[in-house]
């Protein structure tokens, strides 16, 4: 299926699902931000798409919002799935190496990266 509001940009449907054609940029990329408000100058540039290429993604979201959310929504549950997944597979091994001594040279980053964690965990 391609979808085109003019014969150079479409939406194809591709194994990662809603795509830009010519890009493996998804739909649900774009849509990250696109609910978190980004304007679509800042989209495009992130993405490094063309004027008609971004403009083509938003007026394909916008026109078909419900199953574009729809399909961005399960995209969403699939990706929380596999990071508690990955996780609870790699719990042993992040304590493991979260015990380690600081690398040989680098104890002043160290201390400083361990700093900046006690007061961002302030923080929350």
């Amino acid at each position: 299926m391609a979808i085109s509001s003019n014969e150079q940009v479409a939406i194809i449907r591709t194994e990662r699902g809603l795509t830009i054609a010519g890009t493996r940029i998804t739909l649900y990329d774009v849509m990250d931000y696109v609910t978190a408000q980004y304007p679509p100058k800042f989209i495009r540039s992130l993405f490094d798409l063309t004027e008609e290429q971004i403009n083509g993604a938003l007026s394909y979201i916008e026109t078909y919002r419900t199953q574009v959310e729809a399909e961005y929504q399960i995209v969403l549950k699939e990706a929380e799935e596999l990071r508690q997944y990955y996780e609870e597979q790699n719990r042993e091994r992040t304590a493991q190496i979260a015990i380690l001594p600081p690398p040989s040279g680098l104890e002043a980053a160290w201390e400083k990266l361990q700093a900046s964690k006690a007061r961002h965990q302030t923080q929350l």
